[in-house]
């Protein structure tokens, strides 16, 4: 398959974490490594940041980011802010920009500032305006009523600030089904499921062997922005709100209202969790709390966002979802400046909790079925990539559907960036790019 005389990049820009692969004109490719606390890791963290730090007489605002931004939130040695799933604002109109101390970051602002650490830390081999760069987006953006065209604007305003202007679009799990089509020996349609943090992926692909090149052709994709974060989000709200006080009651003049939920909604997505310290939400909370008929809650929920213990959540709940997909129950913990919130939850409540979500994946996977043309039993292999993947519902889905003996899966982390860069050193990359 390849035929470049260059390198070629490919980068997996995610929710949660971020890949970047290179690829060389022999076919072989390998993942950037970033040297942290003794350890070389293949994964970027798709976290930021920021801090005040005293130049002379004056502050000046310093950013990390990936795992350099979790150590920095964590030593907490100055104020900050800690921004994490910041990919899930890229199609979103109404998010305009965040204030972080003195300035104002777009969602532009927000994703060149982490790829400027990504490359500071990465070295020098990220010389992107030198070399046939392919980045993955999804099939469709996250978000309620997402923009694509939005997205691929800023997307391209962002990289192109590091001279990555004539860098080419590729759906993410095309980069997947590249990645996997490796290991094929024979002609196969292969469907390819990515699940990633706040999107959920799916290409109906054809490889064939043709003098030993192996060839393909695009037969149909769908996209659904619920992923692993909106699996979180149903811990969250049926587990951590409601002892922060969703359910509520306050009193405003002689009336006893409903404390509004659109507070728990935002503190329930790990995006605009983030993004609650610098809102007016916490004024607002603070104001509720005072006419609250039982404070007390309404109290712990505001010290979750005032002391930025958003990230140890996040930790919590994702400690337990993958206990889940192991165990019957597993018992959710979090704790932190005065807050405690223990629970025992079942995998018959998670499901329960996740069934709308997962029957709306299912659909998705029919309608890339749908477009491709083909039915479930003319799907030689299906590919799972994605750590929501092994959410036992998930996989139950693709095995009554397909059947177990063509399930396959691989690195949950490092193929779709894999086959990005393998797409480069194609012979006609640009075949591959989205339009818009």
């Amino acid at each position: 398959m390849p035929h470049s005389n260059d390198f070629s990049i490919g980068i997996d820009f995610g929710t949660s974490n971020t890949v970047v692969a290179i690829a060389g004109p022999d076919g072989q490719v390998e993942a950037l490594t970033f040297e942290h606390g003794g350890e070389r890791l293949k994964v970027f963290v798709t976290a930021l940041c920021f801090w005040d730090e005293r130049h002379g007489n004056g502050l000046r605002t310093e950013v990390e980011g990936g795992p350099w931004a979790i150590e920095q939130f964590l030593e907490g040695l100055h104020a900050h802010r800690f921004i994490q799933s910041f990919k899930t604002f890229a199609a979103s109109a109404t998010f305009k920009e965040t204030r972080i101390f003195r300035e104002r970051y777009g969602f532009e602002d927000l994703l060149s500032a982490f790829l400027r650490t990504l490359v500071r830390h990465g070295g020098s081999r990220l010389d992107w305006g030198a070399r046939n760069v392919i980045i993955g987006r999804p099939v469709q953006f996250a978000g309620y009523n997402p923009d694509d065209d939005l997205a691929m604007q800023r997307y391209r305003a962002a990289f192109g600030r590091l001279g990555a202007e004539q860098a080419r679009y590729v759906y993410e799990p095309v980069g997947a089904a590249f990645f996997y089509a490796q290991q094929l020996d024979h002609d196969a349609t292969v469907l390819v499921a990515d699940f990633g943090g706040g999107t959920s992926d799916f290409s109906v692909m054809r490889f064939s062997k043709k003098g030993g090149v192996l060839r393909a052709e695009p037969l149909g994709h769908a996209g659904i922005g619920i992923a692993g974060d909106a699996f979180d989000y149903r811990i969250v709200d049926r587990v951590v709100s409601p002892r922060l006080g969703k359910g509520g009651l306050y009193r405003s003049m002689d009336k006893i209202l409903s404390i509004p939920n659109h507070y728990y909604a935002n503190f329930a997505r790990w995006n605009q969790l983030a993004m609650m310290k610098g809102s007016g939400d916490l004024k607002e909370l603070r104001e509720l709390a005072r006419a609250a008929i039982e404070p007390g809650p309404l109290e712990k929920f505001i010290d979750i966002i005032e002391y930025d213990l958003g990230f140890a959540l996040y930790r919590a709940v994702s400690s337990a979802k993958v206990a889940l997909s192991s165990q019957e129950e597993t018992d959710f913990r979090f704790e932190g400046e005065g807050v405690d919130i223990r629970a025992r939850i079942t995998r018959a409540d998670f499901e329960g909790w996740t069934g709308e979500d997962v029957q709306k994946i299912a659909g998705t996977v029919d309608e890339a079925l749908t477009k491709a043309g083909v039915k479930p039993e003319q799907i030689e292999r299906v590919f799972l990539t994605g750590g929501t993947s092994f959410v036992p519902a998930i996989r139950r889905l693709f095995v009554e559907r397909f059947g177990e003996s063509c399930l396959t899966s691989a690195d949950q982390f490092e193929s779709i960036a894999y086959g990005l860069a393998l797409i480069g050193q194609t012979e006609e990359p640009g075949r591959w790019a989205v339009a818009n």
